[in-house]
């Protein structure tokens, strides 16, 4: 899901999974024999962060063994610095940035400015990535409804520094403590495409997996060839109104016109109605 030597991004709303994959992830890497940096700007705590590892079947050796994996909650912006030129000799495999959101500010810099964003990017992420390593960073989602299609809160030179994935997390059932939960993973960008190529096609964003815990069970599942994206999914009511229209619509403009609609609710339907035909 992630690639290595880029630069990766996971976003959402809060408490919508982002740190839970990434735990998982962090296990995963650690279980293939690799080294994780966890740098943690979001206070989660160490014993929290490590008792995650835990229950999610980290082997407590490699937890414990400074070899194979680092916690690091910086205090200010030289700890940061210097923790990242250490990488250059320590190596890691997988490097988990929690998070985007918290980083910028310890360095003077807005999500919304985009030389700021660079700055950071070239004194932190970029020097991370040239490890070889998976670098990703969690980061949060915008409010407005516009904002929120084109992905994480901020600039777009954040959208455009990505040089792996970036995957939204939406939460399918919020997750709770020795319950679990679930939440879907879309592709809200793959510069090199592997990771789309291996999902289902017809969605903007297609369906990466969903991320599923029940009990100590924690897994990403691979969609079905014919899974959509929930969220692109139109409602079969909306798809009968186009269908209804006389004469049929030419375009999603012309019945966003002629049904007064919002206009991702129109292109929802009308991708729909004209892929009946297809």
């Amino acid at each position: 899901m992630f690639y290595r030597g880029q630069y990766n991004v996971v976003f959402g709303d809060p408490e919508s999974g982002k740190t839970l994959l990434c735990d998982y992830a962090t296990v995963e890497e650690l279980r293939a024999g690799g080294k994780v940096l966890r740098l943690d700007l979001d206070h989660n705590g160490a014993e929290s962060t490590v008792n995650r590892q835990l229950t999610f079947g980290a082997d407590e050796s490699a937890l414990r063994d400074p070899d194979r994996f680092l916690y690091v909650q910086p205090v200010d912006r030289a700890q940061v610095i210097a923790v990242v030129a250490d990488m250059a000799d320590w190596k890691p495999t997988l490097v988990i940035i929690d998070s985007v959101g918290e980083l910028l500010p310890l360095f003077g810099a807005g999500s919304n400015s985009a030389d700021e964003f660079t700055d950071v990017h070239s004194r932190v992420i970029k020097p991370l990535t040239l490890t070889c390593a998976a670098v990703v960073g969690i980061d949060h989602l915008a409010k407005g409804a516009d904002s929120r299609a084109f992905g994480p809160t901020g600039t777009a030179a954040k959208k455009r520094a990505v040089g792996g994935t970036s995957i939204r997390v939406k939460v399918d059932s919020a997750f709770t403590p020795d319950k679990g939960g679930s939440a879907f993973l879309t592709i809200h960008k793959d510069r090199h495409g592997g990771l789309r190529r291996n999902s289902p096609s017809g969605d903007r964003e297609p369906l990466a997996g969903k991320f599923v815990i029940v009990g100590t069970v924690i897994n990403v599942v691979a969609p079905m060839r014919d899974d959509r994206n929930p969220d692109e999914a139109a409602d079969p009511d909306d798809v009968a109104a186009i269908a209804e229209l006389d004469p049929p619509p030419t375009s999603a403009r012309d019945a966003r016109e002629r049904l007064k609609w919002r206009d991702d609710r129109t292109r929802k339907a009308f991708r729909a109605w004209k892929g009946q035909d297809a």
